[in-house]
């Protein structure tokens, strides 16, 4: 199975429908959201075309094919308009002898870890900034943000497929790899 994943949308439609558009072209079988999805909070400037209903509406369409965890940013309210749910803390997935810890990073994240096994991953988003790093034992992995990356990392998102984490710009340039078969 090929997933896409990706974090920190904050209600920019511009960066919703780039992120859509490389999902399609990608030809991802799912899609897990890292949280954050609708608002940009209030640490953060606005998105570049800041539009939460439309990012709705976008999201809407691919109800069926997300998998997504709560963000800082995210409410019940929010619920209340989108069609998948958004409101887990965490989700697992499991690839091989590896269990991967999806959340978004304001609760669980390399300061409080959840509990894990050696060689597991804990991906998560929140910081908009990518990383691959081992702490703790365990694989610390963070897609980045799709629409305000920090410390000049790129808008993007990640592709999981076959054990390999791949981090994407918008132009489907792969900037950096993780493999969990050498693990």
């Amino acid at each position: 199975m090929k997933w896409m994943i990706a974090s920190d949308i904050h209600g920019s439609a511009f960066y919703c429908k780039k992120l859509l558009n490389a999902y399609r072209i990608e030809k991802a079988d799912r899609f897990l959201l890292l949280g954050d999805i609708l608002y940009h909070g209030p640490r953060n400037d606005l998105p570049t075309d800041y539009s939460p209903k439309t990012v709705i509406e976008m999201l809407n369409e691919f109800q069926n094919d997300i998998l997504c965890v709560r963000g800082n940013c995210d409410t019940e309210v929010d619920q209340m308009v989108l069609q998948f749910p958004i409101l887990a803390d965490f989700c697992i997935l499991n690839y091989k002898k590896h269990l991967i810890f999806a959340t978004h990073g304001h609760i669980f994240n390399t300061e409080n870890l959840p509990c894990l096994h050696e060689n597991d991953i804990l991906l998560h988003g929140h910081t908009h900034v990518p990383a691959c790093v081992k702490t703790a034992g365990v694989y610390y992995l963070n897609p980045g943000s799709v629409s305000i990356p920090k410390e000049n990392s790129l808008h993007g998102y990640m592709i999981f497929e076959d054990g390999m984490f791949q981090w994407k710009d918008f132009s489907g340039n792969c900037y950096k790899t993780f493999d969990l078969k050498g693990v």
